[in-house]
């Protein structure tokens, strides 16, 4: 059994596609990010960066204690490697789906995330920062529109954990300031990932955990979310 320490956000919803892709059993333990309980104690013990996701696998390859993990690209990786899906066996293909993974977390989930941030979350909209941040989303959507042009997916043939950690990354593109037919190869990824069961079963568990799933972010979540100090934490 894993625990998963899970809010719905672009983050979490790739641990859960995974989950519900290949049928581990799973509980999931809500982090109201929003309320600060990624700041208690025995949540930091498990995630010492106060993020989430983070899971505990009590049931490790091999035996043994408990495994727990932070970093949604880091719990990836583990659980593809642990039941040995969605994942290359191959070095040359496995290397393929490592350098999405990784450009996925360095490249377009932080900078996406300061597209949301700046575009609306921020109390005084500064029209650089959205420009910049808009900018940087349409030129990452480009990269992804053209590693597609011949590829049904974004590491090859196969639907891998690359692909699991950029299409919630892409959900709303809306939000921030793109349309999805100016990239033609990525509207047809995103449309099949869309379609897929697990795809559908994982975001259905976001009203489950949070009945105000896509509703405006309160003022006092605000300022849990975006205050944090190393003495807040």
């Amino acid at each position: 059994m894993i625990d998963l320490h899970y809010w719905p956000t672009p983050n979490g919803h790739k641990v859960t596609m995974f989950l519900e892709e290949v049928g581990l059993p799973y509980t999931i333990k809500p982090v109201n990010i929003g309320k600060g309980e990624q700041f208690k104690p025995d949540f930091l013990a498990i995630a010492p960066n106060n993020r989430m996701p983070a899971i505990v696998d009590h049931e490790p390859p091999g035996g043994g204690a408990p495994i727990t993990l932070f970093e949604s690209g880091a719990i990836l990786l583990y659980l593809a490697e642990k039941t040995g899906r969605f994942i290359a066996a191959d070095l040359p293909g496995r290397a393929e789906v490592l350098q999405w993974l990784f450009w996925q977390m360095g490249g377009l989930g932080p900078m996406l995330g300061q597209n949301h941030h700046f575009s609306q979350y921020a109390p005084e909209k500064i029209p650089y920062a959205i420009e910049r941040y808009v900018k940087e989303t349409n030129r990452l959507y480009g990269v992804l529109d053209r590693r597609l042009a011949d590829r049904d997916f974004v590491a090859g043939p196969d639907y891998s954990i690359a692909d699991m950690a950029s299409y919630p990354w892409i959900v709303p593109w809306e939000k921030q300031g793109q349309n999805l037919d100016d990239f033609p190869n990525l509207k047809r990824w995103f449309t099949a990932i869309a379609e897929r069961p697990g795809t559908k079963a994982a975001y259905a568990r976001a009203p489950e955990v949070n009945p105000d799933h896509g509703k405006t972010m309160s003022e006092d979540a605000k300022k849990v979310m975006f205050g944090q100090t190393a003495k807040r934490v």
